[in-house]
This record gives structure tokens, C-alpha cells and sequence, in this order.
């Protein structure tokens, strides 16, 4: 797995603490005991052949038991301990996880989180395959899969401050985006995807000139005077409004929604303390979005 995940033998043995040599003993003894080769060694790093990706796909599952086995295990405490593997949308981790993490850390002091940021694509394919335990992402992009709702957020223009945009307060109408190039996240991000139909419906166009790969980096353009930037509200409310010269306003419609959930594979074991965990993290999502919109309010 790791020579998979890597694509070459000296990093897979970096991220398992062996020796190249020992490593590639180990696949060696194991492709002897199969029968069959699972790694090509080329030039370009280590290639998979059609029985190595296919035993490598039974090893995440099988991988992916022993661990809910040990989890299984601590439940008899009753107390929630272990590693549990989460992924989570770039959008969403950086501005939820910190004070989320916080939190848990004083309910299950035992309890271990590993989190990865990845696009929605991404983020189905590593739950399905076992490679995670849970993600925050949109339900309805996670098919056969059990979700629980953690918040809806709004989503928030953001412009330059002389922007036209930025004569008036409270939330914006969508025709107010009539005409105007807007700024997006590139392929692959689920939220491209809700901006575009914002976009159809308003008149707008998104930029095809230039597409994020952060939100940041699409704030930073529609500062400089490059299109409407459109960012999710614990974005918008913890970082995008502290920049004074910028404008950051609600869109008043109902396509600038989307709903945030946490998600596991349908049949979990591990489903009872992901749903603990959930619980957490809808209570931090609401009091910093509570907390973000009177500051915003404030400032107003």
C-alpha cells in the first residue's frame, strides 16, 4: 500500500521507517507467496501491475477491519480512544477542525485524529476504499453512504472595496452578480460546482481564466480587481472579513446554500462514535459561525 500511495520504493520506505533493501525484500517474499508480480520496478518509480492494484484494493479493506477491530475493541471502556482517519474539504477543515480538535481533545483525551484536505472526488474514493473513516463533505456527493448533517452554509461574495458590490450593507441580492466575472475553486472541489449554478442563475460567468486552488488565492484576485469571489461563510466570517479592504457580503438566494455533513460507509462498526464526534463538531461549526457573524455585525 504505501508503495502505491508513494509510487516509488525509497519514499514508501521513508513513510514506514524500513530500509529500501528491507522493503523490497518484504514485496518480494510476498509476490513468492502469491504467485504473481504486484510492482513493476521502471525508471520513472514503481508501477502496479493489474494483480498488484487489485490485491493492494483487498489490503486497504482488509487493513481497514483490523483497525475497526481494535476500535471495536477500546469500546468496552466506553470512552472514545484510538485513531480514527478523517477527511475533510479544504473549504471546510482549516476554519472547523482547530477549535473541533480543541474540543475533542478534552472530551477523549485517548482519542487520535489523523485528517487529510481533499477535493470531493478524492475524499469519495479514499472512504469507499477504506482509506478514511469518516468525511465532512455534501451527503448527496457520497452515494450508499451514512451521513449526519453538521450545518448549512451560506455563501459570501467578496470584492475589491471600491467594488459596486460595496455600496450597501446586509445580504445581496443575486441580481446584483448580473454580468459579472466570477472567481471559483478549479475542477474537482465541490464548490465549483455550486457557484456555477449560482452563476447561470444570477447572469454571471465564471472565470475561465483563472481558477483557485484556494480560497485565499480567489479572495486575493477579487481584491485585486480580477472578478466576484465566492467563498462559504466560515471562510468568509473568520478570515475574509478581517481584511479591511475588502467587502464580504451574504448572497440572499437559495443556490448560495450548501449543506455540510459528516459521512461514513454504510455499515460501520465505528458508526456510534462517529456520531459522537459528529455532535462535536455541529456544536463548534455553530458557535463559530454564531461567534463570526456578530463580529460581522459588529464591524457594521
Amino acid at each position: 500500500m504505501a508503495v502505491a500511495d508513494t509510487g516509488r520504493f525509497r519514499d514508501a520506505a521513508l513513510q514506514l521507517g524500513v530500509s529500501q533493501p528491507s522493503l523490497s525484500e518484504q514485496i518480494s517474499d510476498a509476490e513468492a507467496q502469491l504467485g504473481v508480480t504486484l510492482i513493476e520496478r521502471a525508471r520513472t518509480g514503481a508501477v502496479l501491475t493489474p494483480a498488484g492494484v487489485e490485491v493492494v484494493r483487498r489490503a486497504r479493506i482488509v487493513l481497514t477491519q483490523v483497525e475497526d477491530l481494535k476500535t471495536v475493541a477500546r469500546q468496552v471502556t466506553g470512552d472514545l480512544a484510538g485513531r480514527y482517519r478523517l477527511g475533510t474539504l479544504p473549504t471546510i477543515g482549516p476554519y472547523l477542525l482547530p477549535s473541533a480538535v480543541r474540543e475533542l481533545h478534552q472530551l477523549y483525551p485517548d482519542l487520535r485524529l489523523g485528517v487529510r484536505e481533499e477535493r470531493t472526488i478524492d475524499l469519495d474514493e479514499k472512504l469507499n476504499d477504506g482509506r478514511l473513516d469518516m468525511v465532512i463533505s455534501t451527503a448527496e456527493d457520497h452515494l450508499n453512504s451514512e451521513s449526519m448533517q453538521l450545518f448549512d452554509e451560506q455563501l459570501y461574495v467578496c470584492t475589491a472595496s471600491d467594488d459596486p458590490i460595496g455600496g450597501g450593507n446586509g445580504a445581496l441580492k443575486i441580481s446584483a452578480l448580473k454580468g459579472r466575472e466570477v472567481l471559483s475553486l478549479g475542477y474537482g472541489h465541490r464548490l465549483s460546482t455550486v457557484v456555477q449554478k449560482l452563476a447561470e442563475a444570477a447572469g454571471a460567468h465564471v472565470s475561465t481564466e483563472y481558477e483557485g486552488t484556494s480560497l485565499d488565492a480567489i479572495r486575493q484576485m477579487a481584491g485585486m480587481g480580477a472578478g466576484v469571489a465566492i467563498v462559504p461563510s466560515l471562510y468568509a466570517v473568520m478570515e475574509a472579513s478581517k481584511d479591511p479592504h475588502q467587502i464580504v457580503r451574504p448572497i440572499d438566494h437559495p443556490l448560495a446554500r450548501r449543506r455540510i455533513s459528516l459521512v461514513w460507509r454504510a455499515g460501520s462498526p465505528l458508526e456510534q462514535n462517529i456520531q459522537k464526534l459528529g455532535l462535536v463538531f455541529r456544536d463548534v461549526a455553530a458557535d463559530l459561525l454564531d461567534q463570526g457573524t456578530k463580529t460581522r455585525k459588529g464591524k457594521t
